[in-house]
C-alpha cells in the first residue's frame, strides 16, 4: 500500500531539519503535541555507501517504534548510492523515504544536491528513477519552486510530477530567496492544477511559514492534501495541537528536562548543539533572556538541568 494513501486530507508532517529533528527531540514533539507523520533529519547517501560515513548514516536514521509513522529523509546527487541507501531504510523498517531536493546550504548545493538538483532536472530525474526502482518502499520528494526565479515552478514541479512520486512537498521560496521573504501561498491553486494534471495521485504537501496544525484546514481548501511545519515548532512546541491552548512556563521547563533526559538516554553527542533548543523553551517570561545567557554558558546537561531546577 503507498504510504501517504493512509492519511486523511489536512494531515501534518513535523518537517525535516538538519541538526533539529533528531530521534530526541522527534520525541519530543510527540510528547507535546504529535504530528501524523515525522520526518528524520537529513542522512547522505555518501555516507551511507561508505564504510567510515555509515555509523554517522546509522545513527541519523535511528528511530523508536511508536514514533511510526515516520519517513527517512535522505540527500546526494549519486543515483547508484540512492538505490542503495533507500534499500538499506527499507531494511530498517521504515516504510517510506523522502528526498531532499530543496535544501539551500550552500555546502549542500556545492556538491550537487539539495536545491542543487534544481539546476540539474536530468540528474533529479535520475535520481528519483533509481529510488524508486526499490521495492517495498514508498518514495516521495522536498523541494523549492526554484533555483533563482519564481516562475521556474512550471518546468521543475512539472518534472518531478511526470515521474509520479508518492509526495511532493513544496517549501513555497526559491532556493535563492531562503527564508528571507514571505512564501508565496497565491501560487498554491496553479501549483494543485499542475499536480491533478500530470500527476493526480500525487499527495501535495505545502511548506513554508506554516506555525500551527490549524493552518491544514487553509491549505486543503485550496486543494493540497497536507502541511509540514518547520521552524514554526521553535516558536511553538505544540504547534501540532488540533486545539491549541495556552502553555505554562512549567509546561515548558518540562519538555526540557524531557529533552536533556533523552539526549543523555541515547547518548547524543556534542553537548553544545543541544543549545540550540533553550530558546524554545526558555521565554516569554520575566528574566528569560538572561536566563538564556547563563544556559548558552553551560558545558553539560547536568549544569542545565541545575540552572532550571532553581527555577
Amino acid at each position: 500500500m503507498n504510504f501517504w494513501d493512509k492519511f486523511e486530507k489536512g494531515f501534518t508532517c513535523l518537517a525535516p531539519m538538519e541538526g533539529v529533528t533528531d530521534i530526541a527531540f522527534r520525541q519530543v514533539v510527540a510528547k507535546a503535541a504529535r504530528p501524523d507523520i515525522f520526518f528524520t533529519e537529513f542522512t547522505n547517501v555518501n555516507s551511507y555507501s561508505s564504510e567510515k560515513g555509515r555509523p554517522n548514516a546509522l545513527e541519523r536514521l535511528r528511530y523508536e517504534p511508536d514514533e511510526r509513522p515516520i519517513v527517512a529523509q535522505i540527500w546526494g546527487k549519486n543515483p547508484e548510492m540512492f538505490a542503495e541507501t533507500v534499500a538499506a531504510v527499507r531494511d530498517l523498517g521504515y516504510e517510506a523515504v523522502d528526498i531532499n531536493m530543496g535544501c539551500p546550504d550552500r555546502h549542500v548545493v556545492a556538491t550537487g544536491g539539495g536545491s542543487g538538483l534544481i539546476r540539474t532536472p536530468e540528474a533529479a530525474a535520475k535520481i528519483l528513477r533509481a529510488a524508486k526502482s526499490v521495492d517495498g518502499i514508498t518514495v516521495s520528494v522536498k523541494t523549492r519552486l526554484g533555483y533563482t526565479k519564481i516562475d521556474e515552478w512550471k518546468s521543475w514541479l512539472g518534472m518531478l510530477l511526470g515521474e509520479r512520486p508518492a509526495a511532493l512537498t513544496v517549501h513555497l521560496r526559491t532556493k535563492k530567496e531562503m527564508s528571507k521573504v514571505d512564501a508565496h501561498y497565491e501560487l498554491i491553486p496553479e501549483i494543485v492544477a499542475l499536480k491533478n494534471e500530470v500527476s493526480p495521485k500525487t499527495k501535495l504537501i505545502i511548506n513554508g511559514d506554516l506555525k500551527s496544525a490549524a493552518d491544514a484546514q487553509k491549505i486543503v481548501e485550496q486543494g493540497a492534501d497536507g502541511i509540514m511545519i518547520g521552524r514554526g515548532v521553535f516558536q511553538n512546541p505544540f504547534c501540532f495541537e488540533r486545539e491549541p491552548r495556552e502553555h505554562t512556563q512549567a509546561e515548558l521547563l518540562d519538555l526540557m528536562r524531557y529533552h536533556l533526559d533523552l539526549y543523555e538516554k541515547y547518548g547524543l553527542q556534542p553537548y553544545d548543539p543541544l543549545k540550540h533548543f533553550y530558546k524554545i523553551y526558555i521565554n516569554n517570561f520575566p528574566g528569560a533572556s538572561d536566563l538564556r545567557a547563563e544556559l548558552m554558558l553551560t558545558k553539560s546537561i547536568a549544569e542545565a538541568r541545575a540552572i532550571i531546577d532553581k527555577l
